[in-house]
């Protein structure tokens, strides 16, 4: 219960009171429970359908956004606009870390997220309702089970809060959450989820080891720059192959 607990302060901004003894290895071993909490994410996000018949598939697309942004503190899509940032052009490993660090955003940086955010939105205004809530539950599972992925990596930077995680992360709980996923996505997409968790997986990985190249690792900003990227890559494969 404590390493769920981890997970769900860390990738929310629940609440959690944990009474034990929190070690550097509980974080690691937490990373065993991102993707339950995504699809968890994913759940309340989509709990705004029951109102589908009073509301519009665009204001609904809409409080989806915003409840998934509120639920997680924006903070991945603060690291998508520090990525934005730090990797436009070319530069070196250390100005990309030093914009990245810098804790105002820049122009590409609100550039890239609004770009985002249209494409979702249009993607969301794109499913049936049917389809909206599956979509939900599988990409936010999914975005953040790559997190994990992104842990097996050296951390590029000397200090940030995810460095903790990739200190002692694991193989083992990594393919485990990497299981749970794909059930996931068997079970609401059936055999065109399994599709899906594949074509999206290998998709992202070119953008995972795009950044190691680049920088030599992962930091916290490129692990929430991930998770964005991954969330919108699944709803599109979803998008083409519904």
């Amino acid at each position: 219960m404590k390493h769920f607990l981890i997970a769900l302060g860390f990738l929310t901004i629940l609440p959690v009171n944990i009474s034990k003894e929190i070690k550097e290895e509980d974080f690691a071993v937490s990373l065993l429970y991102f993707p339950l909490i995504g699809a968890i994410i994913g759940a309340v996000s989509a709990s705004i359908l029951v109102f589908y018949k009073f509301l519009s598939i665009q204001v609904i697309a809409v409080i989806i956004l915003l409840i998934s942004t509120v639920i997680s503190g924006g903070l991945h899509l603060d690291g998508f606009a520090d990525t934005c940032d730090g990797f436009y052009g070319i530069r070196s490993k250390e100005e990309i870390l030093r914009i990245m660090h810098d804790p105002k955003v820049g122009a590409i940086g609100v550039v890239g997220v609004v770009l985002l955010l249209l494409l979702k939105f249009s993607l969301l205004i794109s499913f049936s309702i049917n389809i909206l809530w599956r979509a939900l539950i599988v990409s936010f599972c999914f975005a953040r089970w790559l997190q994990t992925v992104c842990c097996l990596l050296p951390y590029a930077s000397c200090e940030g809060k995810a460095k903790v995680f990739t200190k002692y992360a694991n193989k083992r709980n990594i393919i485990i959450g990497g299981i749970f996923t794909l059930i996931v996505f068997s079970c609401f997409l059936n055999l065109k989820g399994i599709a899906i968790f594949f074509a999206s997986f290998i998709l992202n990985l070119i953008f995972i080891f795009y950044v190691k190249n680049r920088i030599g690792g992962i930091t916290g900003d490129t692990i929430g720059a991930t998770s964005e990227i991954a969330e919108t890559t699944t709803l599109f494969l979803i998008y083409l192959l519904k």
